[in-house]
Order: C-alpha cells, then structure tokens, then sequence
C-alpha cells in the first residue's frame, strides 16, 4: 500500500508522518509498559506478556509464548495462535498487521518487518503490507522476513535467510534471498 502525498509535501520534499499522533502516543505507553513489565519479566511468565499484550489490543491466544527479550514494535497489530513462538531477541516491527497462527516458531534474532520505504519518491513515504506465517512454519534464526509475505503452512524458512516473497506450503527455503531447498516431510 502507498500513501499519497500532497501536493504541498510533494513540492516542499518533506515527509509527512501519516501514522499520526495517537498511534505515537499508544508506541510511547507502549514503550514505558515494555521496558518496566514485560521486558523484566521472569522468562516463564507468559501468561503475564500476553496480558499484558492484550491490554494493547494484541489478539494472543492460551499457550502462545511471547519471551521477555522479543520486541513488538505496535502490539494492537499482532496475532498469536495457541502455542506460537516470539522467541528472545526476535523482533517484530509490526506497523502492519503480523499473523502467527498455531504453532509457529520464530527463533531468536529474527525480524518481522512489515514496513518499507517508497526509495522511488524523493520524500520516501513509509510503505506496508502484513506478514502472516501459517500453521506449523518455523522462521529459523536471525532470518528476516519482509513486507507483505506469507509463509505456508508447515514451512521452514532456514537460519539468517532473508524472504522478500511469499514461501509455499511444506517447503523448506534458505538464504539470501531465499530460494527453495527442498520439500518437509510431514
């Protein structure tokens, strides 16, 4: 999805914040409660992150494990099914929605990035597409997962492999950028 930009901004080549002052506002709140309850956290209290997740509007579902050290950018984007996995230090910069239905894995280190730049307009607006990763995928770590990508159900996205486009059902994919390495046994 591209934003417009007035003629004005167009003209002046300045980029205008389209995400506006509420959404600034919830980021920062968010920000506070991330860095003073759910980051310090003890690790097996997940029913604890997912309140507190709720409480900003996340859609996390019972046995979805959110680790103290993983990074939600905007939680009220974020969907876990039952027993899904952000694992530590993996980050979710969720200016779009982010999907992880049941049973997903995404291992330490690993980025969800649901937001882009236009680096064809000059003021380079802020650009979003959703990330959804289907039952059973697992996102191995330090891999990076772009704008707008679905990962299939069952499918494995291998260790520091960076996805810029949609991975098949029952696949396993690798590298940068990712390319299809074989079919999971399932």
């Amino acid at each position: 999805m591209k934003f417009a930009l007035s003629r004005d901004s167009r003209e002046a080549g300045v980029y205008v914040n389209r995400l506006g002052r509420a959404n600034q506002f919830a980021r920062a709140l968010w920000g506070i409660t991330y860095a003073l309850l759910f980051r310090p956290s003890p690790r097996p209290f997940h029913a604890w992150r997912r309140m507190l997740l709720r409480l900003f509007g996340a859609r996390v579902e019972k046995g979805a494990h959110p680790y103290p050290t993983c990074r939600i950018w905007a939680p009220w984007n974020l969907v876990m099914g039952a027993h899904s996995s952000l694992a530590d230090r993996s980050d979710c910069y969720s200016v779009a929605r982010v999907i992880l239905e049941e049973r997903v894995t995404v291992s330490q280190d690993s980025f969800l990035c649901t937001a882009t730049h236009d680096s064809d307009c000059p003021e380079f607006p802020l650009v979003t597409a959703p990330i959804r990763l289907c039952a059973q995928s697992w996102v191995a770590a330090d891999a990076f997962i772009g704008p707008g990508v679905t990962v299939g159900t069952g499918a494995v996205v291998g260790a520091r492999s960076s996805v810029f486009r949609d991975v098949a059902p029952w696949t396993i994919v690798g590298g940068n950028p990712a390319r299809y390495l074989r079919e999971r046994r399932h």
